[in-house]
């Protein structure tokens, strides 16, 4: 029965909205068709009296002079007009492949007939030799063919604008006759449209209003999940369920994310201790102060630069989500302090590409792991080793490395500190901290892996999903 309703209503909505969208629809088109027609029109014959605007408004003038300095041979002569005639020719073929009116027709054909016998006449003239003759000819030839083709293209141009405005008053008489049946359909829609739409809004209007209520309590923060709203349409009480449903998951996830957000927080405010460390500051103030006994005062500068940008990256304006960028430049900073103070034991090189420095990432995620290559591999090789940061992107994540050709790790050790990486324990606070931060932030497939050999190295790498907004990672 329940379903047989639904169908029932469904079809009425459709009915109701075919009863209102068909007879748009043939106005529209109805509308369209006129409208385009007339345009059409009225773009011809603007582009006919376009044309014929570029007809030399003192071709009668120039042709009569020219032709008048040449017969008398004048030292003002600058020979026959031909380029005048044939340019007013073209005008005409022209507006008789795009003319349509018959008055209009007759006048610009009378046009190219007079050019072409004007033409001749030009020429006629030219092979005249006697003078008495070839002013006869000037006055009895030129001078009235010039005058008619002048006459002939002014009377063109009437034509065309009296189309014109014919065509205008016509479309406005249409447009007003359009916009009248138009009026007179929307009224008899509109009655047939409420008259309907009374028997829907019970079964429709009216939960869905209560609905819209319930969604702004939710939004107010009224989180408490209530029994759901009784309605005679499927499809409302379904989305009413539903929203109460959602209402309970929405609840544990709170409780969820609550509760992940102070573990993040923890970590991130230990991951934060443990850069501001005072050994390393006061290590790293004393070579500053070395290196100004020494009379280094350049290098010195370079390294107080250097523990100033890797404190303010450590910050990051307050932000947790940086650019790859910025990581970048934070465990640069932080290197390049180290390298003073262990020049003789460390190199180290940087490799991310640049097209992955837009991608976020959590603060303090490369520098622990930088931190534990020296300390725990490089130094304690008791010999020069190097460090290499690395980037790749492969599937719609990105891959960063940091590798160390320090002493490695035993299967045994190795094994121990992936196991505390999920389970915690003693070993590797630094690199469990930034693992579960990225878990916390992008889920179970991402985080650390870790590789070692004995006295080869170790490789950690950092897997997190290509993003480029604080937005998106942080959700």
């Amino acid at each position: 029965m329940e379903k047989s309703a639904k169908m029932r209503m469904q079809g009425k909505l459709w009915n109701m909205i075919l009863t209102v969208a068909l007879p748009l629809m043939l106005v529209i088109v109805v509308i369209a068709s006129i409208g385009i027609w007339y345009a059409w029109q009225y773009n011809a014959i603007l582009n006919n009296v376009t044309t014929a605007s570029d007809f030399n408004q003192n071709f009668k003038d120039d042709v009569d002079l020219k032709m008048y300095y040449y017969v008398i041979d004048s030292q003002y002569s600058e020979g026959l007009p031909i380029e005048e005639v044939q340019s007013a020719e073209a005008i005409a073929r022209k507006l008789i492949d795009m003319s349509t009116e018959k008055e209009s027709m007759r006048a610009i054909t009378s046009v190219l007939n007079l050019c072409h016998n004007l033409e001749e006449k030009i020429h006629q003239i030219a092979a005249t030799e006697d003078y008495e003759a070839r002013q006869e000819q000037l006055e009895n030839n030129i001078y009235i063919l010039t005058d008619l083709i002048q006459e002939y293209m002014y009377t063109y141009l009437y034509y065309e604008a009296v189309h014109l405005d014919t065509l205008q008053s016509r479309m406005i008489s249409s447009m007003i006759a359009l916009m009248t049946v138009i009026l007179i359909m929307a009224l008899i829609l509109l009655v047939v449209l409420l008259s309907r739409s009374r028997n829907l809004s019970r079964k429709i209007v009216d939960p869905v209003d209560k609905l819209c209520r319930r969604l702004e309590d939710i939004g107010s923060g009224k989180l408490a999940v209530c029994d759901p709203i009784q309605a005679d349409v499927a499809e409302v009480q379904l989305l009413s369920d539903g929203i109460e449903q959602m209402v309970g998951h929405l609840q544990r996830l709170i409780a969820e994310n609550t509760e992940q957000e102070k573990q993040r927080r923890h970590a991130e405010l230990a991951l934060l201790q443990a850069q501001i460390n005072p050994h390393f500051l006061y290590n790293t103030m004393d070579t500053i102060i070395w290196l100004i006994e020494s009379g280094d005062v350049g290098k010195a500068v370079t390294m107080i630069n250097s523990l100033s940008n890797f404190f303010r990256f450590s910050l990051s304006r307050g932000q947790s989500i940086i650019t790859l960028a910025e990581e970048e430049q934070h465990i640069r900073s932080y290197l390049e302090i180290q390298q003073v103070r262990y020049r003789d034991l460390m190199e180290y090189e940087i490799d991310i590409p640049n097209d992955l420095k837009q991608y976020m990432l959590p603060k303090l995620t490369l520098q622990p792991l930088v931190e534990n290559a020296l300390y725990h591999g490089i130094k304690m090789k008791r010999r020069k080793g190097s460090i290499r940061v690395s980037g790749s992107a492969r599937d719609g994540n990105i891959f960063l490395a940091v590798r160390d050709d320090g002493t490695g790790m035993t299967a045994e050790k190795l094994h121990a500190l992936q196991e505390s990486l999920t389970e915690g324990g003693r070993e590797g606070f630094g690199l469990r901290t930034v693992h579960q931060r990225l878990q916390i932030l992008f889920g179970k497939a991402y985080g650390l892996t870790l590789a070692s050999t004995p006295d080869e190295g170790t490789t950690v790498t950092v897997t997190i999903p290509m993003q480029m907004n604080d937005k998106e990672a942080e959700a």
